[in-house]
């Protein structure tokens, strides 16, 4: 599904030039439930840019469903964002006066997809992201971090997207509602085969993963499997 071909991202502030990101390359297959993990500065925010289409490399090669996101216009990028990446991020970013259905269909609005057929996958989405039908209705601001988040999650799917990319989604949640998120995006990816890349900084986040790979310094320097 993905394949990083030395991958470099340099920052050029007048003569002074920063190197986020450093020769990167690996490849994810269909199905995969990966964390990409570093510190603060290692470049994962950068590449998590860059593997979301939201930003493109200074050299190398970026292919996603063997299509090279590299040679992209701004266009062509919104196009692959809006149809084969699904993003979860830690703010929420819902409406908080919308109802969780309506926030959930908001993205097949922009598409023009009928009223029935929208909430028909909205319903579904959410159903798939663990939450309980009782709560469709509630606005957004009236659910617990966790119901929310897996609100966002369910947003995420709507559009049955290719690749799933989670950025540091239990940043804003205590630990046991984000151990129950993350338990989500397991069963995503165990029961539906989802393709998710978890972006974290936290070791004990990355080992709901099937595979870490570490990052510092804008270099790999781990990639084992679990």
């Amino acid at each position: 599904m993905i394949e990083v071909e030395n991958i470099s991202k340099v920052y050029r502030d007048g003569e002074i030039k920063f190197r986020a990101l450093d020769q990167i390359s690996f490849e994810i297959k269909t199905g995969e439930f990966i964390a990409i993990m570093g510190p603060s500065g290692s470049g994962k925010s950068t590449l998590m840019h860059i593997l979301g289409a939201l930003d493109t490399p200074t050299s190398g090669t970026y292919r996603l469903d063997g299509r090279d996101i590299s040679t992209l216009n701004d266009d062509e990028l919104a196009d692959i964002r809006r149809n084969k990446i699904g993003f979860v991020f830690q703010s929420f970013n819902l409406l908080p006066r919308a109802t969780v259905l309506r926030n959930v269909m908001l993205p097949l609005v922009y598409q023009g997809v009928r009223g029935e057929e929208r909430e028909r996958r909205a319903g579904a989405a959410l159903a798939a992201a663990g939450l309980d039908r009782a709560h469709f209705h509630h606005l957004s601001n009236q659910l617990s971090g966790g119901q929310i988040q897996r609100v966002a999650i369910a947003r995420a799917l709507v559009n049955d997207p290719t690749l799933i990319l989670a950025d540091e989604p239990t940043g804003n949640l205590d630990s046991k509602t984000g151990e129950i998120v993350l338990g989500t995006f397991k069963k995503l990816n165990a029961a539906h085969g989802r393709t998710i890349i978890l972006i974290t900084h936290e070791r004990e986040v990355a080992e709901y993963a099937s595979r870490i790979i570490s990052i510092k310094d804008g270099a790999i320097v781990g990639d084992e499997k679990r």
